[in-house]
């Protein structure tokens, strides 16, 4: 067993039932699917409609858009469970903890009431289109356009690299409503895909990781959206709104950060108490021992880091830069235990039936997005 982390405070006993329910059933029920999952590139709706089910979508968000009426903490804790489970496929952290507080936090009170309970099911699958071609991490350089035509928007672009991109059915994207006003000119606009002619998915991208995970190019033909599609009822406001919500945004990939460090030293210390080489277990051997204790300083403290950064964000205090300097800190963190993990494996930690493989190659994405790490040092750097 991992040395114990010093204790969550964020962490309640109601969290701690979530982390433990949704763990157990990730593990039992998914676990056994996880392989299908990644030869496939994408987990199936049923998946969806079972993290539905148990409550596993939109916890955060308050019962009475159909949600589960929790906090934050209940999104971490899936977040945390899903990681300790081993499951990277599940786009469940992107629908919950950042397509639906868009929403909840912006939308009009029709919106909330049209979309929330059916992200909560799962019969609506979330997805945000951000990133396009050429543009990465600079949200205001965005082409895609959104041309007012009476009581409708006309919708033309492509994105890429959207999480869930190829079962969303309601994708958040983000738009030029004014190409010349820079960051006032970006508005955000719900476009239920099931609905939307012209509207089109490219190839599910082959990744190097995260292989169960549906990423996609999406492409926006003359799409046509009512006006009561822009979130929030306003135009000029989508720079701001993502500003805002980015912060959470990073603390979902710093948990993740988290939850996959744990599960490395969990199967590293196995692995190398049961492995022998020269006539005993590898784990006796000095430079093993010592590789996993500076692995486990590292995740001693990037947990206590994280959890703290958890009280302040429950308070509402957590800001741009420290959440910036966070991500930016956890997950470079993650991919050094992780790489120092699968060195102990010798030859078969390069073998993908091997889930210390599988965590060294799903965790290399995490430097990238939610912001690369070197936009993550540039936005803390504007505070100094």
């Amino acid at each position: 067993m991992p040395i114990q982390n010093f204790e969550a405070t964020w962490m309640t006993d109601e969290h701690k039932m979530v982390f433990d329910s949704a763990k157990r059933f990730m593990t039992e029920q998914w676990g056994p699917k996880d392989e299908a999952w990644r030869h496939a590139g994408v987990m199936d709706h049923q998946a969806w409609r079972d993290a539905g089910d148990n409550g596993f979508l939109c916890a955060s968000t308050p019962e009475q858009y159909g949600g589960g009426g929790g906090d934050f903490g209940h999104e971490a804790a899936l977040v945390l469970a899903q990681g300790e489970a081993g499951i990277g496929g599940f786009g469940g952290s992107l629908h919950s903890g950042i397509v639906a507080p868009y929403i909840f936090h912006y939308g009009t009170e029709e919106q909330k009431k049209r979309w929330l309970p059916r992200l909560a099911t799962g019969e609506l699958v979330g997805a945000i289109a951000m990133t396009e071609p050429g543009t990465g991490s600079d949200l205001q350089g965005v082409r895609t356009l959104a041309a007012k035509e009476g009581d409708t928007y006309k919708i033309n672009g492509s994105k890429t690299f959207i999480t869930n991109g190829q079962l969303a059915n309601l994708v958040i994207v983000v738009a030029k409503t004014d190409k010349d006003k820079g960051a006032q000119g970006i508005s955000l606009f719900v476009v239920e895909t099931d609905e939307a002619p012209g509207f089109r998915r490219g190839r599910n991208l082959d990744k190097i990781g995260m292989d169960a995970q549906d990423t996609s190019e999406l492409f926006f033909d003359d799409v046509v959206v009512p006006a009561s599609n822009l979130i929030g009822g306003n135009e000029g406001m989508g720079f701001f709104q993502l500003m805002e919500q980015l912060p959470q945004e990073r603390m979902l990939v710093a948990l993740a950060g988290i939850a996959a460090m744990e599960l490395a030293m969990k199967v590293t210390l196995e692995y190398t108490k049961e492995r022998k080489a020269f006539g005993k277990p590898i784990f006796q051997f000095q430079n093993t021992r010592f590789k996993l204790a500076e692995c486990q300083a590292l995740l001693l403290a990037s947990r206590a880091l994280v959890d703290a950064a958890m009280v302040s964000h429950l308070q509402g205090k957590l800001g741009v830069d420290r959440a910036a300097l966070i991500k930016y800190w956890v997950t470079d963190n993650q991919c050094k235990l992780i790489d120092e993990c699968l060195q102990l494996f010798g030859g078969y930690g390069y073998m993908k039936e091997y889930p210390i493989a599988r965590l060294w190659a799903d965790s290399r994405v995490q430097r990238i997005y939610g912001g690369t790490n070197e936009i993550m040092k540039e936005l803390a750097s504007r505070f100094l």
